[in-house]
This record gives structure tokens, C-alpha cells and sequence, in this order.
């Protein structure tokens, strides 16, 4: 069950990721580009949920899960701080 919802929680991040890019390219706004980001770093943070949790238990993967998931982070407060209007 915890294999589906990780999947399941990647594909929702990757559906995110691709609309709001798609839709960046689209307008040229800068905040749909660092949110696009963002949930493309999410999408990286299940994806790497998924082989740390089920193709590779033995090995910790959690520094990198949390890493990704801070870069993702950073780069939408960037955008909400320093990109103006």
C-alpha cells in the first residue's frame, strides 16, 4: 500500500511540475517558472522516496531526499522574494 501512495504522490508532483512549466512557457511569468521548479525538485524528492524506501532499503537515503527537497524549496522563496512583478 505505501508503494502506491509514494507513486502515486510522485506522478501528482511530476502533473504539477509539467502544467505550471507548461504554462510558463506559455506567459513568461516568472513565478510560474520557480514553482515549476519547485514541483519539479518535488517530484525528484518521491522519486528518490520511492528507491529509498522500496529498491533500496538497506541504504540511507534521507540526507538526499532532504537535500532536493530544500533546493526545491529555496528556489520557490527565491522566486517569491526576489522576482518582482
Amino acid at each position: 500500500m505505501a508503494a502506491v501512495i509514494y507513486l502515486l504522490c510522485a506522478f501528482t508532483a511530476f502533473a504539477c511540475a509539467w502544467l505550471i512549466l507548461r504554462s510558463y512557457t506559455r506567459s513568461r511569468r516568472p513565478l510560474l517558472l520557480w514553482s515549476g521548479l519547485c514541483f519539479a525538485g518535488m517530484f525528484l524528492n518521491n522519486v528518490i522516496l520511492v528507491i529509498d524506501r522500496l529498491v533500496v532499503p538497506q541504504i540511507d537515503l534521507s540526507t538526499w531526499r532532504l537535500s532536493v527537497a530544500l533546493i526545491a524549496l529555496l528556489l520557490l522563496l527565491y522566486g517569491l522574494i526576489w522576482e518582482e512583478e
